[in-house]
């Protein structure tokens, strides 16, 4: 067999792989095929630029299951799931908030639900979510900066150059993340390339990290990265948190709040 028809058959049984398992690792591809880990390397490049999967940290992992349109849920369908989860992480979260504070919050249905549970003290928020605006607007005590940009209707939530310069000139006590993946290896992933950019700025303006979400997103893994577990001051998430997210809240020094 040439050498070209070789590699040709391996990426086709590398793409076969990633479909059936939705993910592989780089080492154990290497070792099936007898071929250097820098090969491996080359064949994921090759199908990532080809849209076959997205390439992870390690891996690769299926662009149907990641990181593809298929990935994403709707907006509607996003905001009615796990709603009641996601109500009692809203309530908690809005506990940790106290008068005088600077927030942010994220987009995402978790962050409206604090936003919703959020009592109408004085703080002010940051926000670029359409959807915690509306549930702030009553609250007359509490101060709104809406950051600007393009709206993306498939979460109604503002992105882009102005969003991320209007969060560079602030500073907040603490940042409420919304999360699509949690993954302990691979860490806090999102959908949305624009968005893991304007919540690591948010993080940089942050003295304190806050993650909120509910247990389905554990394990789950998105293609942008937005920053690794480790850095997490606090996750608060429902009762379905798995063991190994609890150990590692003891390794790694996160506080860790169920709700």
């Amino acid at each position: 067999m040439s050498g070209s028809r070789d590699t040709s058959q391996r990426r086709l049984r590398i793409s076969e792989l990633v479909r059936q398992h939705g993910s592989v690792q780089v080492a154990s591809l290497a070792e099936l095929f007898g071929v250097s880990v820098q090969t491996v390397r080359k064949d994921l490049r090759y199908l990532a630029e080809r849209g076959v999967m997205a390439r992870a940290y390690g891996g690769a992992i299926d662009s149907s299951v990641v990181g593809g349109p298929a990935a994403e849920p709707a907006y509607e369908v996003k905001r009615s799931e796990r709603l009641d989860a996601k109500r009692r992480i809203g309530r908690l979260a809005a506990t940790l908030i106290k008068a005088g504070d600077t927030i942010a919050i994220d987009s995402g249905t978790t962050a409206i639900q604090l936003a919703e549970a959020l009592p109408n003290i004085q703080v002010t928020v940051v926000t670029n979510d359409f959807g915690v605006l509306t549930a702030l607007t009553p609250k007359n005590n509490v101060d709104i900066v809406m950051l600007g940009g393009e709206l993306r209707r498939k979460n109604m939530a503002f992105y882009g150059g102005m969003t991320v310069d209007a969060i560079d000139a602030l500073h907040v006590d603490v940042v409420f993340l919304g999360v699509d993946g949690f993954d302990l290896e691979r860490g806090i992933t999102t959908h949305y390339e624009p968005e893991a950019m304007l919540n690591r700025k948010m993080i940089e303006a942050a003295r304190k990290v806050v993650a909120i979400t509910d247990s389905s997103k554990f394990g789950r893994i998105c293609l942008h990265r937005i920053m690794p577990v480790a850095d997490l001051d606090t996750l608060i998430t429902d009762s379905g948190a798995p063991e190994d997210v609890r150990e590692a809240s003891r390794q790694l020094g996160f506080e860790l709040l169920l709700a």
